[in-house]
């Protein structure tokens, strides 16, 4: 007769609350970058159209109207 094999739980790791806040604080970060290259039009920058200027190229390279 075979010998009985004990089956031990499959274990899931949990996820520790610092890689959650870091990964969080990465997706505002590229959320608010993303803001800026494609949507700002001077609103947020004081100088006027400073940002918009600095981000230009980077705009027509991503496909989103600026003019």
């Amino acid at each position: 007769m075979p010998k009985a094999t004990t089956i031990r739980p499959l274990t899931i790791p949990a996820v520790s609350p610092r890689l959650l806040l870091t990964a969080a604080g990465a997706v505002l970060l590229l959320l608010a970058l993303a803001y800026l290259v494609a949507f700002d039009q001077g609103a947020l920058s004081r100088s006027g159209m400073y940002m918009h200027e600095l981000m230009h190229d980077g705009r027509h390279l991503l496909g989103v109207p600026c003019h």
